[in-house]
């Protein structure tokens, strides 16, 4: 462990990482609740694959890849509610539909603008490889993001556990689920250098069904979720550091032991009880 201390102090590009992966964590535990409550845990994991195209194209024009990535998760999002609501097609069919050819899409793509290391690195995530402008850019998302929550939090309370209430209320529950949307589009972006389009999915649920097991409220859920998802990060960057393994699987196995232990003790205690 003390190796491990005065390495992020030696090394720049380590201490980078390791701030990198706390806050994409805190960010992921923050809209991960809100997905999991709002019944759109597979509209995460469809998003995070269906973000690649946007992040090819952004590559091909040079221009920020969370603008493509943007723009493509949206598009995914406005394509799986038309072909739910105008078809006979079911939600989950249409999200399979839809982000199964935007990531094929985003494959081919990238197969012949770039090599086959840069699709790795976009898969699976590449956190030592973080830049300072990276860096930057991934901390506004990730500000902007819990911002946006902060800001619009009564909201966002309501139409996830009531949405006839917030229909009530005045509010419109389809503008709340893209204004949703939009913030899981930016969060998969910012994850993209740690654990990958591929591994995102996990940082987002896993916390978040962890906190859901023993909180009762968003906020405390939230919290709990963000503060699992930082703690899990630095333990997953320890344990990559320690035995010279992947980053970003290791986050997400620590996130995944984390999830069994404290489901295995609150079955348990509800026995007991």
């Amino acid at each position: 462990m003390n190796e491990f201390i005065s390495s992020l102090f030696q090394y720049d590009f380590l201490s980078r990482a390791l701030l990198t992966a706390i806050l994409v964590g805190i960010v992921c535990g923050v809209v991960g609740s809100l997905i999991l409550l709002r019944g759109l845990s597979l509209m995460g994991d469809a998003m995070s694959h269906a973000v690649l195209p946007g992040v090819a194209i952004s590559y091909m024009l040079n221009i920020p890849m969370f603008i493509g990535a943007l723009v493509s998760g949206m598009l995914t999002s406005f394509l799986v509610g038309f072909i739910s609501q105008h078809s006979k097609t079911k939600n989950d069919a249409a999200i399979g539909i839809t982000f199964t050819a935007f990531f094929s899409l985003g494959i081919i793509i990238i197969s012949q603008i770039n090599s086959a290391t840069d699709l790795y690195h976009i898969l699976f995530g590449n956190i030592l490889a973080v830049t300072t402008n990276a860096f930057y850019t991934t901390s506004i998302v990730c500000i902007i993001v819990i911002m946006c929550v902060v800001i619009f939090y009564k909201p966002l309370h309501l139409s996830t556990f009531d949405p006839i209430a917030a229909r009530m209320n005045g509010l419109n529950v389809k503008v709340i689920h893209y204004f949703v949307m939009m913030l899981l589009a930016l969060v998969t972006v910012a994850s993209l250098q740690t654990v990958g389009i591929i591994l995102v999915v996990a940082m987002l649920i896993t916390p978040s069904s962890t906190a859901f097991l023993i909180t009762k409220s968003l906020k405390t859920m939230m919290i709990l979720a963000s503060t699992i998802s930082a703690i899990c990060a630095a333990c997953g960057m320890y344990i990559s550091y320690l035995y010279n393994l992947p980053s970003g699987a290791c986050i997400v196995l620590v996130c995944c032991a984390v999830y069994i232990c404290t489901f295995a003790i609150h079955k348990i205690k509800f026995k007991i009880a």
